[in-house]
């Protein structure tokens, strides 16, 4: 390639603002709707900074394989979460954005001696880069910016710490250091497998050349060790940590805080409904489950155990290692039915734990009212829920805003958790835990779905984590349906009076998850519901925080045993080049 072309490939390059290289998902879309404010944000400012902590640049630091996008993704989504405005600029995503759709870079971009063309390329690949990380903080009112890149030398390191000083921007450098032959084998296995670079070829070829990939990096990478600067040394995965330096804000510290909880361990979350209890989403009564509850607890343990070995058979099927199933840990609420949906788990050894702050949402003096008699009795209420039903409290109640802020510490042990988690828990706390994950909208957040004949996978992955559903046969039909929407906190037992229409067996299977039509009433997204289950064999979920659009059919209620919720491509990528970062 010579230098003419290579420029103007560089010069003409669409800035990548908006979209990451595996198109728009949860965490790399830019909002465009203003004021939707972040699921735990406890106060918003003029700015739009918070924690009055000015602007951070979070520079990622380490060789391929060794897991720097799952961490800042998962920083991303922590920091959303609380409020904090963050945006990751992934520097392989430019190259990709640079050569054009199935373009390929010299080969001798990657490594150290490259021609002059090369080198050429890769300084307008991150000059374009860097550029659009300053226009986002100084014009987009952006705090924290994530650069993830190798940045292999301690030179270029100090040069670009003083480059965002000049921009009034503080550093702080995150470097993931693996030894771990195991953890880097792992990890080297995902990027060869999902990686846009190496896309439709041949895995054994792209294993070779992203091992080779790496070897050329090896002699030049320097690990981090500069007194000056602000760093963090996460060590295998959250084994050990370093931190040099690391004093500057409040913000800063909570990084850090967040990140003593964080592993690149690959582990599963599954979430499910606890069994129904004598007297059904009671919140003042703690009732035990029914005889029909203690049924389902017993047929979901089953069906939960035989998936986990079918996903283990599949795994060494396609040629990967014979290995036991990871661990798995429970938790439930405090809640008497909760604990007991995972008996039959616990007396197959497995161990629970209770955590109180998985308590359903408080009703309030909505407690066991249906909707006809809300709307009857607090009219004004109605008008304000349907207005913000994220926001919006009853009285004497919670509102989905103080159920996330209640749910932190449990967000944070979520983190930490190594083994693969189940959790149980009623309906509201499930869709809060999964739009954490899943990275979904306050507007989406009251709306989703849990039935009870559905086991919820959440499966880990660099760009946005993946959610498959697994059904569980055989249950009664009158104790699947998941609540319509939170205007019923909670769902009074029966199926009853939905909106003053009656519910039919054959409505239930549309009650999955997925979002009422947007703007819609209860009532219109319910009708939604019935002609969607009136139409024999079909099933339709509509795309709502993440939920892509999922269709299929078929024949007397039964659905595949497992059936893809999100089928988003996002993976990690391998990241970009030593001479890049100097």
């Amino acid at each position: 390639m010579d230098t003419l072309l290579t420029a103007e490939i560089a010069a003409n390059a669409p800035r990548y603002r908006r979209k990451s290289s595996t198109f728009i998902d949860g965490i790399h879309d830019v909002p465009s709707e203003e004021g939707n404010l972040a699921p735990a944000q406890l106060y918003s400012t003029m700015s739009g900074r918070l924690f009055h902590s000015g602007r951070i640049a979070i520079v990622m630091v380490g060789l391929p394989a060794r897991g720097k996008t799952h961490i800042c993704v998962s920083m991303a989504r922590y920091l959303s979460w609380l409020g904090v405005k963050t945006r990751i600029f992934h520097l392989g995503d430019y190259r990709r954005a640079t050569v054009g759709q199935g373009g390929h870079v010299p080969q001798d971009y990657f490594y150290p001696n490259a021609s002059p063309a090369s080198v050429m390329l890769r300084q307008k690949i991150l000059k374009k880069c860097r550029e659009d990380i300053y226009g986002w903080l100084n014009h987009e009112n952006g705090q924290v910016a994530i650069y993830d890149a190798v940045n292999p030398t301690a030179t270029g390191r100090r040069a670009l710490a003083k480059e965002f000083a000049k921009h009034d921007v503080q550093t702080l450098f995150i470097e993931s250091f693996v030894d771990d032959q195991e953890i880097l084998k792992e990890n080297a296995r995902n990027v060869k497998i999902s990686s846009p670079d190496f896309h439709g070829m041949d895995p054994d070829e792209a294993a070779k050349r992203y091992l080779k990939r790496i070897e050329t990096k090896i002699p030049v990478f320097e690990t981090m060790a500069e007194d000056e600067l602000n760093y963090v040394k996460m060590i295998n995965a959250g084994q050990a940590f370093f931190y040099n330096n690391v004093s500057f804000n409040y913000l800063s510290h909570r990084i850090v805080f967040y990140l003593t909880n964080l592993h690149i361990k690959h582990r599963t979350t599954f979430f499910v409904r606890a069994g129904t209890a004598t007297e059904e989403d009671s919140y003042k009564a703690d009732a035990p489950l029914s005889a029909e509850g203690d049924a389902y607890a017993q047929v979901m343990a089953e069906t939960l155990m035989r998936h986990r070995e079918q996903e283990r058979q599949a795994i060494i099927d396609q040629g990967g290692p014979d290995v036991p199933l990871r661990p798995l840990t429970i938790w439930t609420s405090t809640r008497l039915r909760t604990i007991q949906t995972a008996e039959p788990l616990r007396e197959l050894g497995y161990k629970v734990r209770h955590r109180s702050q998985m308590s359903q949402i408080n009703p309030g003096v909505c407690e066991k009212l249906s909707e006809r008699a809300i709307r009857n009795l607090y009219p004004e209420e109605v008008e304000k829920h349907e207005l913000d039903p994220y926001h919006h409290r009853y009285p004497r109640a919670e509102s989905y805003h103080d159920l996330a802020v209640r749910l932190e510490p449990i967000i944070l042990e979520l983190e930490r958790e190594q083994n693969d988690l189940l959790i149980i828990a009623h309906e509201s706390v499930l869709r809060v835990l999964y739009s954490y994950l899943m990275h979904c909208s306050t507007r989406d957040i009251p709306k989703l779905k849990f039935p009870r004949d559905e086991i919820i996978e959440i499966i880990p992955a660099a760009y946005q984590n993946e959610a498959k559903r697994i059904h569980i046969p055989g249950l009664d039909p009158r104790m699947i349906p998941g609540s319509p929407e939170d205007i019923r906190i909670p769902v009074p037992p029966g199926l009853e009076d939905f909106g003053g229409r009656q519910l039919s067996p054959l409505s239930i299977p549309a009650m999955m998850m997925g979002s009422p039509p947007t703007g819609g009433s209860m009532e219109s997204a319910l009708s939604a519901g019935f002609a969607a289950a009136d139409r024999k064999g079909s099933i339709s979920v509509s795309n709502a925080g993440g939920l892509r659009s999922v269709s299929g059919s078929f024949s007397g209620g039964e659905r595949p045993v497992t059936e893809k919720i999100v089928n988003n491509t996002a993976k990690e990528l391998v990241e970009d080049k030593v001479g890049d970062e100097d």
